[in-house]
């Protein structure tokens, strides 16, 4: 927090997957033991929170994003003591924690599903979305599963269909109908009574369906993939203007969740957007204050690196966001690691630096996925150790989400790369261990050391928390920008490039910091020397 602003703004938070943080008792699951065993590194690593994946108890059908009880810990991950236990002890070191809450659908095992779908009068019979069959007895309407096939699915007991945005076992909720929004909210005050920090509101933009249930427009030639979601599936082909993103998600349930986080005090709520109208739905719900805190949306997770296509994206939000306050990341447990993403099956180290430095460097909240301060890469899972369904519906072509969910390599040369004693979920690439924490902590130079370097600087620069963003032009491959406050102009210059690049930058500029090993040279006209993947980040003072 810097003077008068609430913690989330300028914040770091990193996010971590609870399966594949640290395991505790050695059955190849992380669980919250782990990760509160683990905090003083994130501490020391300087980020300022933590987001934690879904822990609560669940099928694992979608490995915890289909929720059972939302007031319970899943046995694989520990007990709500466990839970309480690392918000207490988060709190101990500084730390802020956010709950990962699913509110736009459930578990089919889900107690509410369960009575919901006897019949067609019971007190729950309208908490999910169900819809009769066309005359043919066919769906509803055209609508699509992000995992592939209809989006409908029939149940003989109503003789009727029910919505699943997500996998089959994953019914969504009608938040149309008030009883349910108010049972969701008496889940996030479960928690806020429990002392999270915030929640990040997973897919949130699926919260509210078109009540008309027509049918999506057909995606016209050229018009992307639908921001971040996977091409050539048959998702992709929809433009999904009545299944997700409609305005009424900010009266509906947006603005009854913040009244109620208001009353905790700096409560954070941090929504996930996708799709052909992100940016702007994060505007949407972000503005004024009766909306999210911020959102983040999957233009940054999908794009090449190059800077138009960052800058261009950074650049249409900030034109429309007025008030609203953005969140950005590079990595995320749904996509390719950055890395990889951007660098290829062997990116260098360079690369692996610059990523954390150019994303902590833009306007908003930051969210750093775990890993990504060790530069790893995305792992390469063989078909038969695959776990996420996903994957195992669009392979080869798409092999799943398993790769960027590899357990964290703690310490090389151990089995499991002391992520466990036993056989982890999922299998840790030799490259991954070579990468582990306690070789980079001893290496001046690591990705890990830089990055927590830059970090403990950043958290000094208000111009960096809390600046205007201005952008600055700039030739490929140079991305440019500037970070204002009333007291510090910074100028932040990224060469995403693997060769060296003169720039004449045209500004009067002093070094403003030389943590990076690679870091780029200023010359007395202002002109940069960059290497390969080089970054400058001056003081502008003309």
């Amino acid at each position: 927090m810097t003077g008068d602003a609430p913690w989330w703004r300028g914040a770091v938070v990193y996010q971590i997957y609870p399966r594949s943080f640290a395991d505790s008792d050695g059955d190849g699951t992380g669980d919250l033991r782990g990760i509160t065993e683990r905090l003083p590194y994130l501490r020391d690593l300087g980020v300022d929170g933590v987001w934690i994946s879904p822990f609560f108890t669940s099928p694992q059908a979608d490995y915890g994003y289909d929720v059972q009880d939302y007031r319970d810990v899943d046995p694989m991950f520990g007990t709500l003591a466990d839970a309480d236990a690392l918000i207490a002890r988060a709190h101990e070191l500084g730390l802020k924690v956010m709950v990962d809450l699913v509110l736009s659908h459930t578990s089919d095992r889900h107690p509410w599903f369960d009575a919901s779908r006897q019949d067609r009068s019971n007190s729950l019979a309208d908490w999910y979305v169900w819809a009769d069959p066309r005359a043919d007895g066919t769906a509803p309407n055209n609508w699509l599963s992000v995992f592939g096939g209809p989006a409908w699915q029939y149940d003989s007991r109503r003789d009727q269909y029910y919505l699943h945005n997500f996998l089959v076992q994953q019914p969504d909720l009608n938040l149309h109908q008030p009883a349910v929004v108010a049972a969701l909210l008496d889940v996030a005050k479960f928690w806020l009574d429990r002392g999270v920090d915030g929640f990040r509101l997973d897919a949130i933009d699926f919260g509210v369906h078109d009540p008309e249930l027509r049918d999506n427009p057909v995606r016209p030639p050229k018009a992307g993939t639908g921001g971040g979601m996977i091409p050539g599936t048959p998702f992709a082909r929809q433009l999904h203007a009545y299944q997700k993103g409609l305005a009424e998600l900010r009266p509906i349930l947006l603005t009854p969740l913040r009244r109620l986080a208001d009353g905790y005090g700096e409560i954070a709520l941090l929504g996930e957007l996708s799709g052909e109208r992100a940016l702007d739905n994060a505007a949407r719900y972000t503005r004024g204050t009766d909306g999210m805190h911020m959102a983040y949306t999957f233009d940054l997770l999908a794009c090449p690196l190059a800077a138009d296509a960052i800058g261009d994206i950074v650049e249409s939000l900030e034109s429309k966001i007025e008030d609203g306050w953005p969140a950005w990341s590079f990595s995320n447990h749904d996509v390719i690691r950055a890395p990889t993403r951007f660098g290829g099956e062997a990116p260098s180290e360079a690369l692996c630096r610059l990523l954390p430095v150019l994303l902590t460097c833009l306007r908003g909240t930051l969210c750093l996925y775990q890993g990504e301060e060790l530069g790893l890469s995305e792992a390469d899972i063989a078909f038969e150790d695959l776990q996420d369904p996903y994957g195992k519906t669009f392979w080869p072509r798409f092999k799943g989400r398993d790769g960027c969910r590899t357990p964290m390599p703690w310490s090389a040369g151990v089995p499991s790369a002391g992520f466990t004693v036993g056989q982890p979920w999922l299998p840790i690439p030799e490259d991954h261990a070579r990468r582990a924490v306690d070789v980079q902590a001893a290496e001046p130079t690591s990705t890990l050391t830089t990055t927590g370097q830059f970090l403990a600087w950043r958290r000094r620069q208000p111009a960096l928390r809390l600046g205007d963003f201005v952008r600055v032009s700039a030739p490929e491959p140079v991305l440019a920008f500037e970070r204002r406050t009333a007291g510090q102009r910074l100028l932040c210059a990224f060469n995403l490039s693997g060769e060296a690049v003169h720039w004449p930058s045209g500004r009067t500029l002093e070094a403003a910091d030389a943590l990076l090993s690679d870091a780029a040279s200023l010359g007395r006209d202002g002109a940069i020397d960059f290497p390969g993947y080089g970054v400058a980040i001056a003081a502008v003072t003309d």
